[in-house]
């Protein structure tokens, strides 16, 4: 009895061997991605672990965070900290720290895009100049300029106001750059269009670029916000009374030791976490809005 063996053909031998290399590559590309996501999720915690122990600390007694300062996971829970903040001033730092940053995110939003406008659309001589000046300013750090700050509030009288907090916070360089480089990427047609209908140069850059500026607009409001609701170093050479304390100065007399002996980690620490708090929830609003007006401008001609 013979056995008769069919012959594989060429076709079926193709087909197994370019099969092998299509599903080792889907294998490896698998673990790799596998892998960047398990180095994504380490570091995430890495930059989360101090966040963790900023909260936990902050429900410890003061001999729990001393025992155990690494520990984010309180021995015994307590409030003690946060009642005792605000037996201090802290609403009052907070209060005058709504009000410095309101004013300083509203003249910011306002007029940096006036600047950021005129840089990008009107001519006038000197305009590279004055743009390269703004770029070089961008590169001076903030610290170099406290002391003329300083000077120049004393000498117009204004100094330990809150217009000495407020008024040399309402425009910034790096806020004018910005919206200028959004502006140059709108349509000069638009403007075009709408000066044929009547409207003057103001009445352009308000009813028609600037709602069309909303996403950089939005970066600015968030960038003023945050910036201006931690600023420390100009509150300090800006004011001296206590009544004009803000969350920043406030905080930091705590962490010098001036309200009280000893380490006193929770009582600093609550602080830390209610001044996160405003800022956190202003970035989480508006970070969809600001992605998805990124892809809207990308997209649009």
């Amino acid at each position: 009895m013979s056995t008769q063996t069919t012959p594989r053909s060429d076709a079926d031998t193709s087909t197994v061997v370019s099969a092998s290399p299509r599903s080792a590559h889907a294998t490896r590309a698998t673990v790799l991605k596998a892998l960047g996501y398990t180095l994504l999720t380490v570091f995430a915690l890495l930059y989360l672990y101090p966040f963790v122990i900023q909260v936990g600390t902050s429900f410890k007694t003061d001999p729990d965070a001393t025992a155990a300062p690494l520990n984010p996971f309180p021995s015994t829970f307590s409030t003690a900290a946060y009642s005792a903040l605000f037996e201090q001033d802290f609403a009052l730092w907070a209060r005058n720290s709504v009000i410095v940053t309101v004013f300083v995110t509203a003249g910011r939003v306002f007029f940096d895009s006036l600047a950021g406008y005129a840089l990008a659309r009107m001519k006038f001589r000197g305009r590279g100049l004055v743009t390269t000046a703004l770029i070089a300013t961008m590169a001076v750090p903030g610290v170099v300029l406290l002391i003329p700050k300083f000077l120049v509030l004393k000498q117009i009288g204004i100094y330990d106001t809150f217009a000495a907090m407020i008024l040399p916070l309402l425009a910034d360089a790096a806020g004018i750059f910005i919206m200028k480089q959004f502006f140059e990427s709108i349509p000069v047609s638009l403007e075009e269009a709408a000066r044929l209908d009547g409207c003057g140069p103001f009445r352009t850059f308000w009813s028609v670029v600037l709602p069309i500026a909303k996403p950089a607009l939005i970066t600015i409001t968030i960038i003023s916000f945050q910036s201006s609701w931690n600023e420390l170093g100009h509150f300090l050479i800006s004011r001296q009374s206590p009544e004009l304390n803000t969350l920043t100065t406030g905080v930091a007399g705590l962490l010098t030791g001036a309200l009280g002996a000893g380490n006193r980690y929770p009582l600093k620490l609550a602080a830390a976490v209610l001044m996160t708090i405003p800022v956190a929830v202003m970035f989480f609003i508006f970070q969809k809005r600001i992605i998805s007006g990124s892809l809207e401008g990308g997209v649009k001609e």
